[in-house]
């Protein structure tokens, strides 16, 4: 009986993921994927495994993190370039062993030390697999690090690295594992060369998704969102602050009541993907509008 009901639990999570696979690489245009900021930081520490595990709970798509590696060579989750405002010691993540930083502990969004200890990224990929898709963000430098331990946990496919650095660079720093792996372009739509980015990257990699940035939604801006959706790439648009999405943010949303003209006209410019720091909120609007299960 237990052994039936772990092979009903994992065919229950490997078809999650496939859903949400085929609903970021297909063409299902009536859904529109989470990305939780951080995790769910608002409830546990971030870059957390609690924090992680909340996402999963209440049905996100994927999860943001961010990785540093330790003095003995470990990737861990840690967002800052110290450790001084997430956990209960001073200093780089680097100038420590793993050993070291499991015997610190995490703090909330107060400032308070929990229980919680610093998560290795093999850790987390275990946590993830089969459940909810990860989005490296602030990890580039470890980019092929990265992507042996997502071999290591059988977790290549949940998993979407990314940059904001031109097609070449990335291609002759990563081109080895650039192709192996589900890479997405984070490009500023505020900058000279904005279109020049996206145009090498669709003429040499076709990315299935870009990131964009911008803190306008001016003629211009708006003129190259179309051009990336019309390229058939996903789009990935941020509402954590008004100055990545051109006003059309999480606070408005929840703050000024004001839904359909934050992640409203988000969806409305062609987003597959919002990363939000209210998730929770964010998935009950989606469902409301029949765009998520």
């Amino acid at each position: 009986f237990i052994l039936l009901l772990c092979l009903v639990q994992l065919a229950v999570a490997q078809n999650r993921i496939t859903e949400i696979r085929e609903n970021l690489l297909g063409n299902y245009s009536d859904r529109v994927l989470v990305v939780s900021h951080r995790a769910d930081w608002r409830n546990a520490p971030e870059n957390s495994l609690q924090a992680i595990q909340n996402c999963i709970d209440m049905g996100v798509d994927m999860v943001e993190i961010d990785l540093k590696k330790t003095k003995d060579g470990h990737l861990v989750l840690m967002h800052d370039k110290l450790i001084n405002r997430t956990m209960n010691g001073k200093g780089r993540p680097e100038d420590y062993t793993l050993a070291e930083l499991k015997a610190l502990r995490l703090k909330n969004g107060a400032g308070c030390k929990t229980r919680h200890q610093i998560p290795t990224f093999e850790e987390v990929m275990t946590l993830c697999k089969g459940k909810i898709m990860v989005n490296v963000d602030k990890g580039y430098d470890y980019f092929k690090e990265a992507y042996a331990i997502l071999e290591k946990t059988g977790t290549v496919g949940q998993c979407v690295m990314k940059a904001g650095l031109p097609y070449e660079q990335v291609k002759s720093e990563n081109g080895d594992v650039l192709d192996k792996m589900i890479f997405m372009p984070v490009v500023n739509l505020q900058k000279a060369d904005a279109e020049a980015v996206i145009d090498s990257y669709l003429t040499h990699m076709s990315p299935k998704a870009f990131e964009l940035v911008f803190n306008n939604d001016g003629p211009e801006v708006l003129r190259l969102i179309d051009k990336v959706r019309s390229s058939g790439a996903r789009i990935f648009i941020n509402s954590l602050w008004p100055e990545l999405c051109g006003g059309h943010d999480d606070d408005r949303a929840v703050e000024l009541h004001e839904p359909d003209e934050s992640w409203g006209w988000i969806i409305g410019r062609g987003a597959k993907l919002i990363q939000t720091d209210r998730p929770a909120l964010l998935l009950d609007y989606l469902r409301a509008k029949k765009l998520h299960n």
